[in-house]
């Protein structure tokens, strides 16, 4: 299925310093007419699905990826961003904004990816189940089945059907990250799937904030 997206990059005067949920807070509350930038409804209540705007700080650099309608919301905020104030004030040198249609589907051929931001894979429930296993055989696999669950269901927010069985392969490395202050276990490395992602998006917890961000390796890398 054909998903056009927008990657919206902020050249600033100085590297990016803090996390990325500052910069969706700042967004959010510069544009809070517009739900898709902030998820928010008011009273409580939130929208739960897979975010068509996801927030990056990646080597000290701010972005925004924008899917479907987010992309398009993305192209008619941009001009309105002059500076970034997050936990200091960033002026913009200049905005790069890169537009590409993306076919996001089963492949018979793998591919082959890598978190450049920590995957929180795991919740509350399933955090016990890992932490009880026995030999990382079973935590592997567990942590693989959990991947193919969020291919899934980034698939089904995006409306695309997927009609074959999904494996991966797997090398992930445990790294200590903060999700809204709270420490957690994340997972870093690389994996391979039959499946076409666009760099960039995001899967796990954190989506919006910049966790779990893939970037494709290419045979030549």
């Amino acid at each position: 299925m054909k998903i056009n997206t927008s990657y919206l990059v902020f050249k600033t005067d100085k590297p990016v310093t803090c996390e990325a949920s500052k910069l969706r807070g700042f967004i959010g509350n510069k544009f809070k007419n517009q739900t898709l930038l902030h998820n928010h409804y008011g009273n409580n209540k939130f929208l739960y699905s897979y975010p068509l705007i996801q927030y990056k700080i990646i080597n000290g650099q701010a972005s925004i990826l924008g899917i479907e309608e987010g992309a398009d919301l993305l192209k008619e905020i941009s001009s309105e961003i002059k500076e970034l104030k997050l936990d200091k004030t960033y002026d913009i040198d200049e905005k790069i904004i890169y537009d590409k249609e993306y076919d996001i589907n089963t492949s018979n051929e793998e591919y082959h990816y890598k978190f450049i931001s920590p995957w929180l894979a795991l919740n509350t429930k399933n955090y016990q189940k890992y932490k009880n296993m026995s030999n990382w055989r079973e935590s592997k696999l567990f942590l693989n089945n959990i991947l193919v669950g969020n291919i899934l269901s980034m698939s089904k927010g995006l409306g695309i059907i997927v009609n074959r069985h999904l494996y991966i392969k797997s090398h992930l490395d445990t790294v200590s990250t903060k999700y809204k202050s709270v420490n957690m276990i994340g997972f870093t490395g690389e994996f391979k799937v039959r499946f076409k992602i666009p760099d960039f998006f995001g899967f796990g917890k954190g989506v919006s904030q910049g966790f779990g961000t893939i970037k494709r390796i290419n045979i030549d890398e």
